[in-house]
């Protein structure tokens, strides 16, 4: 600008110093107006020989103490502050807008210094997994009224969630430039020079203003948008799960890059001033306050057993996050902001476990009595198995939060109305453990319950058998659940579903086999001429009565594990064919001799064989039975 340099002095004594802060003074000057003295590219020795101009004014004023002398230089030091206040202005809103909005999700390769060269990654491999396992979600028709005491409705939902990635996170504070270093050192000499004139309040007013706004740009662009408490409530669950997952990904990126950048900026500026935790504080407390609305929220929102998952993804976040808010919110002004965080832990903290307790008593209380079709595996038994399963995928944050052991029958009382469980059977075990177990044992004593609603008592047991067979196949097949529940209870529930098939078996072919016995076939006489050909016929005929109508019921059944389905058989063969072989060989002959044997003879060992393996298969009709030739 020309007409300002025809009177550029070297800002040695106070004349000279006034005149260079008064050619820039916007309110008389229109080249000034136009002009920036930090401008890039600019003129930086003008610059200097402004910021020497003000020094030197303001040296004056603090040399001298009679009025009449210090109200010209006071003036000429309020021009200086102004165009100081514009100029601050300027260089923090060019330096704000130049952030590229997916430049914020950062991965951990990321350099510290720079924003332009990331590209976006997201800091959490998140994928979408359900409770069912393909194969059995075909087979769960039936909707399961798992009712919590609040009345809601949690079991006819398939559960999902995000799996589960490590949660303690490898990266930690990566600090970047959120202005050049160039302008850092612009910035820091003109907050010096305003806070040393006693402008900090001015100073502090447009840097925090200027900051501000570029915190909430940088929210908007992380996903993060003002929610209050009673709007995160009232959004459906899904959606909330999607939110829970983009608020994980952004709190990092919130603490870790922006706060903690945001506080080295304020460092680098105001080092050494009294207003370097102020203005970090006032830039950043709204938007922390913003930041954990959101999870304060969920940890105070009504609990379901499908909620459990997401909360412990948000506990997890804040807990690996904490240590590094500690570090960056580390003064008296900032303890408000890690108290919410501290604070929204623990009751996330104490959500999980009421959500955890009150699962266990859902399973207990859950009231379906419509009998599954074929005694197959009941969708309860599936939900709650998943359930420990995902469960046990979460140990590690379960076992330091879950302290108490259950609350209710942990002494073997063998009360048939009540579940009980022997816990010196359990010693040294967790209480997570012991709640995962207590868990189990409520589902038993409601499967039992369930099968008394079964009119076939045969049915029962298989139903029995097949859902606590389940139980036994999820454990083993999670290396997790298997740690936790431990080989004693396994051994346990082994029993008992192999107690529930040996009941089957007897409570179904006893009679049958009786049939095949001896007694009361044979008259006086030798042995050979001593049969009761009537007698024996009326067996044949009430043993191929009764095996057609088992084969007819029982085809239908359900025994959904192959290696379960094809044990069962084995033994019902080891039993059956061996007795019918025997007794068709002793008495062949004598139906033989006689009228119409056909009509007793209808099968053959090979035909019982062979209908054997229709057993459990659930045929909606039952095949067709072939017959002797």
């Amino acid at each position: 600008m020309s007409t300002l340099d025809e009177n550029r002095g070297d800002g040695s004594d106070l004349e000279t110093a006034e005149k260079i802060i008064l050619r820039w003074d916007s309110t008389t000057c229109e080249e000034a107006k136009e002009n920036l003295i930090f401008q890039s590219g600019g003129d930086r020795d003008e610059v200097d020989r402004y910021l020497r101009a003000v020094d030197e004014v303001q040296r004056h004023i603090s040399s001298i103490s009679v009025s009449d002398e210090v109200k010209p230089a006071t003036s000429t030091i309020q021009i200086a502050m102004a165009r100081l206040e514009d100029e601050l202005r300027n260089i923090l809103i060019s330096q704000t807008s130049t952030f590229e909005p997916d430049s914020l999700l950062l991965d951990s390769s990321l350099s510290s210094s720079s924003f332009a060269s990331s590209s976006r990654t997201e800091l959490d491999d998140d994928y979408s997994v359900t409770t069912c396992d393909e194969d059995e979600e075909q087979q769960q028709q039936q909707q399961v009224d798992l009712v919590l005491p609040d009345g809601s409705d949690s079991g006819s939902r398939r559960l999902s969630r995000s799996r589960r990635s490590n949660s303690k996170s490898t990266s930690s504070i990566r600090e970047i430039d959120l202005v050049s270093p160039e302008a850092v050192s612009d910035l820091r000499s003109i907050a010096q020079r305003m806070i040393g004139a006693g402008y900090s309040r001015e100073c502090l007013q447009v840097y925090g203003n200027v900051r501000k706004t570029a915190m909430e740009t940088m929210f908007k662009q992380l996903g993060i948008v003002k929610l209050g408490i009673g709007d995160v409530q009232r959004l459906d669950w899904e959606a909330v799960e999607v939110k829970i997952r983009r608020w994980i990904r952004a709190a990092k990126v919130c603490v870790r890059v922006v706060f903690a950048s945001e506080k080295r900026l304020c460092e680098q500026i105001f080092e050494g001033t009294m207003e370097e935790t102020t203005c970090f504080m006032d830039i950043v407390k709204g938007s922390a306050l913003q930041l954990f609305n959101f999870p304060e929220a969920i940890s105070i929102s009504r609990r379901s057993p499908e909620k459990l998952f997401k909360i412990l993804d948000l506990h997890d976040a804040l807990t690996d996050l904490l240590p590094d808010m500690e570090e960056i919110f580390d003064s008296s002004s900032s303890e408000a902001i890690l108290v919410q965080a501290t604070e929204i832990q623990s009751r996330l903290a104490e959500a999980a476990r009421g959500i955890l307790t009150e699962f266990e008593n859902a399973v207990f209380r859950e009231p379906s009595v419509v009998p599954v079709p074929g005694g197959t595996i009941h969708p309860l038994t599936r939900y709650v198995m998943n359930y420990l399963n995902l469960i046990s995928d979460y140990k590690e944050t379960l076992i330091d939060l879950i302290m108490t052991k259950p609350c209710r029958g942990l002494e073997c009382t063998n009360d048939r109305n009540n579940p009980d469980m022997d816990i010196s059977q359990l010693e040294g075990i967790s209480p997570l453990a012991l709640h995962m177990i207590w868990t189990m044992v409520m589902l038993q004593f409601n499967l039992e319950e369930k099968s008394l609603h079964y009119k076939d008592e045969p049915l029962s047991h298989i139903f029995v058998m097949n859902n606590v067979h389940y139980i036994v196949q999820k454990v083993k097949s999670s290396p997790e659940l298997m740690e936790l529940i431990g080989d004693k209870y396994l051994r346990k529930l082994t029993g008992i579903f192999r107690q529930a098939a040996t009941k089957y078996q007897r409570a179904t072919w006893v009679r049958v086999l009786n049939s095949l016995r001896d007694e009361g076939l044979h008259v006086s006489g030798s042995f050979s001429s001593g049969v009761s050909k009537s007698a024996l016929r009326e067996r044949f005929k009430a043993f191929n009565t009764m095996f057609e109508e088992v084969h007819r019921i029982q085809s239908t059944w359900l025994v959904p594990d192959t290696q379960l389905r094809e044990e069962l058989r084995i033994s019902l063969s080891e039993h059956l064919i061996p007795a019918y072989r025997s007794f068709l060989g002793r008495f062949r002959g004598h139906i033989e001799s006689g009228r119409h044997p056909e009509n007793y003879l209808k099968y053959s060992v090979e035909n019982l064989e062979t209908a054997v393996l229709d057993f459990f298969e659930g045929y909606t009709t039952a095949p067709h039975l072939r017959r002797s030739q």
